[in-house]
């Protein structure tokens, strides 16, 4: 299997067109731009039909079948796109992946798009039989640290002179929205034809269009970054989240981190995150957890947590949020306060 990541897809797509693609990611601008990128060099070797499946418990697999096996009109041949289920659970379906795979041939193109790809399934028998030949596009959702480079590269493939404060703010106002923060950078372009993008014309036009998911802010707790925490908490409120949601996701990664402290001394760490399936680009932010919060800590975090959904279900009020946000900052405290601010009637 070749790994290889978006912007480094044309340079792949020139040396030849593979059997085999496997979107990996939650990006969806990346999944989009390489899947795109695929079919342009597919169409130029004729492949024209384009057949795009959800795969579920309703998937139509003889359909799939036929289509493997039935000859293109025209002589035209197909680019097959089937969607993973976002569980992640293909065991149900595995044999049916298996047979698909046994009827491929060199007029199909087959593209995969999943969320994540993990060592189970990288040694289950379904990816054993796909695996030979597969080019892995990894389409993961940026890092904040990662951001300022990405909005670089697509300036200069846009010719956009891009300076340090202007890159700044389109990262502070796009952040977790690539589709939105690339659109900006459209716009930009057509609004400045002599390409100069100077912090002062950059304010003008753009907008906070930032978007987070509640596992940004889990990463910023367990990373320790209060005031980023308390920022993405604001916005998830503004967004509407079901705070229940919050509440048991925090609270199952904090069982996590007492687990590992109650065992990391008997255990080693490493061994310890591989037995929870912990993705490596997540380690370092469980470690930092681990390091920074004491085993009283966390159950005392994890009582509160309960506290507050108990609260809920009795009667939301703003309380609810302020509750959080004083637990959420606090937990990234390397001295942890004895006293939570939780309402109570």
């Amino acid at each position: 299997m070749i790994r290889i990541y978006p912007k480094q897809l044309t340079a792949h797509l020139r040396q030849g067109l593979h059997p085999y693609y496997f979107l990996i990611g939650n990006e969806p601008l990346m999944l989009q731009e390489s899947q795109d990128l695929i079919r342009q060099a597919a169409k130029k070797l004729q492949f024209h039909e384009f057949h795009r499946i959800h795969l579920n418990t309703h998937t139509d697999w003889e359909a799939i079948f036929r289509t493997c096996q039935t000859m293109s009109v025209f002589s035209n041949r197909k680019i097959l796109l089937l969607i993973l289920p976002e569980n992640g659970q293909l065991a149900p379906i595995e044999d049916k992946l298996i047979k698909c795979f046994s009827l491929l041939h060199e007029d199909i193109l087959l593209i995969l798009r999943g969320v994540h790809l993990t060592k189970a399934q990288e040694n289950s028998t379904w990816f054993t039989a796909f695996n030979h030949g597969v080019v892995c596009i990894i389409c993961q959702a940026l890092q904040k640290k990662q951001l300022p480079h990405w909005v670089s590269d697509r300036a200069k493939l846009m010719n956009l002179e891009l300076d340090h404060a202007a890159n700044n703010l389109l990262c502070y106002c796009y952040e977790g929205n690539l589709t939105a923060l690339s659109q900006a950078l459209e716009r930009l372009s057509l609004l400045h034809p002599d390409g100069k993008l100077t912090l002062s014309r950059v304010k003008l036009a753009v907008h906070d269009a930032s978007h987070f998911t509640l596992f940004n802010w889990i990463d910023a707790i367990l990373a320790g970054n209060s005031e980023r925490s308390y920022f993405i908490l604001q916005q998830l409120q503004k967004e509407g989240i079901e705070p229940t949601f919050l509440l048991r996701t925090l609270q199952r990664e904090l069982l996590l981190v007492l687990n590992l402290k109650r065992h990391m001394d008997s255990i080693p760490l490493c061994t310890i995150l591989n037995q929870h399936n912990i993705w490596k680009d997540r380690r370092h932010l469980i470690i930092e957890a681990v390091q920074r919060l004491s085993i009283s800590h966390l159950h005392q975090a994890v009582k509160q947590l309960v506290k507050m959904e108990l609260g809920i279900k009795k009667e939301y009020d703003q309380y609810f949020w302020l509750s959080l946000t004083s637990l959420s900052i606090l937990l990234c405290s390397k001295n942890l306060l004895c006293e939570f601010y939780i309402y109570d009637e």
